[in-house]
């Protein structure tokens, strides 16, 4: 080519191959105006529209009338829950039944349903789905139903689903090579279908767990310790089994998990060790029975009860009605106090102090006796003690000791109502409760000498007595 000549200008049909675009066009355009823009495909759809008129002015009409019907008879139970799912869609039945009568006439007539029947059919499976999640009373699988069910439903009426299917399969990882040499593979369309399955079996497993749960509370014969440890097990073991049956189900070679174990080690090493060392903490106190639900416990100056044992933590409830949840390696890292692990007697202190001016100690220690005595929450056939422990500074101080068997109804409680009754019979008797006293004495006032100083203070000693708060 000579560098005079100018190279050749470049037009649309370089750019876009229009004469293989055009056929293609045309077949499409064809295939709408044969397929879709017929009499009878529109005479389907008109019907169709149609058949929401008579759906929405009887389906209303007919809920009312079933749920005047049924109301009175039950009111409780699994009827009562299929009755509410049958009420709730009694508008769609009605729409389902007006497009059936429709494809019986187009049928009578010999006229094309095809339109009409994959309605009927769409309306089949949304009606089922819908029952099954007004039955359940579940969002999550309502969100199953509405995102995964409707739309496998949907392809399936259209015949769309085996596309799909083969589609799914074709993206696919490479996992390595079994013994005799066939390819492993993990495709989108066996992930899907391990999470639909997992899923079900997820919730069979705990619906068994929460029926295993509630059997376990009504047996007597377990304590509240071994059926916690049961509970926990089977918490971790079923979400487990169910993964497994769920791979197996989809063919999954399990020996491929080994090609996963380093990563997943190392994720348990680097960010999940607190989560497994809370799991291993809470079966060694369940093993060990150092606390259990319903135990009385006293953890960092709080007092509280142990109301549950999960895998992670203990739910205690204090007595304002807090709920703390503490790390299960908290018990075993820092100690608890228990007040009922072993025995539900324990004893508590309440001490106090009389003035110097008391001369009979001993009838003072009578008296903290007979009063702590009274009240109910104390064991009646353990005697309580009174011992003098100091002479302080202002008072001489004695210790009452009592025992009580009910620590899960609170400790402060009946302290409190020991020292009122310990206050009420020391005034009755005339014993004195001091308060503490402080003498200062002022020896020599400063800048004495000053002639305006000691204008403006007394030449005397003072002496000041403070009955108040020492200071």
């Amino acid at each position: 080519m000579s560098q005079n000549q100018p190279p050749p200008e470049s037009g649309l049909e370089d750019l876009i191959p229009l004469d293989e675009i055009t056929p293609r066009l045309q077949a499409v355009l064809a295939w709408i105006e044969a397929e879709i823009l017929s009499v009878d495909v529109a005479i389907q759809l008109g019907l169709i529209a149609a058949a929401f008129i008579p759906a929405l002015i009887f389906g209303p009409r007919l809920k009312g009338l079933l749920h005047a019907a049924t109301k009175k008879h039950f009111q409780i139970g699994v009827v009562r829950r299929l009755l509410t799912a049958l009420i709730a869609l009694m508008t769609p039945l009605a729409l389902y039944a007006v497009l059936t009568v429709i494809r019986v006439i187009l049928g009578s007539l010999d006229l094309a349903v095809e339109i009409v029947s994959a309605a009927i059919s769409l309306m089949t499976a949304w009606l089922i789905i819908r029952a099954v999640t007004l039955v359940i009373r579940s969002k999550f699988w309502s969100n199953v139903a509405f995102y995964i069910a409707w739309p496998v439903a949907a392809l399936d009426v259209f015949g769309l689903l085996d596309d799909v299917i083969v589609q799914l399969q074709i993206l696919a990882i490479p996992l390595g090579e079994t013994e005799e040499g066939a390819p492993i593979q993990l495709s989108l369309f066996d992930v899907l279908r391990t999470l639909i399955y997992f899923g079900v079996l997820f919730w069979a497993a705990s619906f068994a767990a929460r029926g295993i749960d509630q059997q376990l509370e009504q047996t007597e014969e377990l304590s509240p310790a071994f059926k916690a440890l049961i509970s926990k097990t089977l918490g971790i073991l079923l979400p487990v089994v169910a993964l497994l049956i769920a791979l197996q189900m989809t063919g999954f070679n399990l020996a491929t998990l080994a090609i996963f174990s380093g990563a997943v080690g190392i994720g348990v090493g680097l960010g999940l060790q607190r989560t497994v060392s809370n799991f291993a903490a809470g079966f060694t106190l369940l093993a060990d029975k150092s606390i259990k639900p319903g135990d009385a416990i006293e953890l960092d100056g709080t007092f509280g009860w142990v109301t549950a044992m999960q895998g992670r933590y203990v739910s205690i409830r204090t007595r304002d009605g807090t709920e703390l949840l503490i790390p299960n390696d908290h018990f075993i890292t820092n100690g608890v106090i228990n007040w009922s692990r072993s025995d539900s007697i324990v004893r508590l202190h309440a001490p106090f102090g009389v003035a110097y001016g008391q001369r009979d100690l001993k009838l003072v220690q009578q008296i903290a006796q007979d009063a702590a005595r009274t009240v109910a929450r104390v064991v009646a056939d353990k005697d309580p003690v009174c011992n003098l422990m100091e002479f302080g500074d202002s008072s001489v101080n004695f210790d009452l000791r009592f025992w009580i068997s009910d620590p899960q109804n609170g400790l402060a409680n009946v302290t409190s109502d020991v020292y009122l009754a310990v206050w009420d019979a020391l005034h009755e008797h005339g014993v004195e409760i001091p308060f503490p006293q402080r003498d200062v004495y002022i020896k020599e006032f400063p800048g004495r000498g000053d002639p305006t100083i000691e204008r403006a203070a007394p030449s005397e000693t003072l002496q000041r007595s403070d009955r108040g708060d020492p200071s």
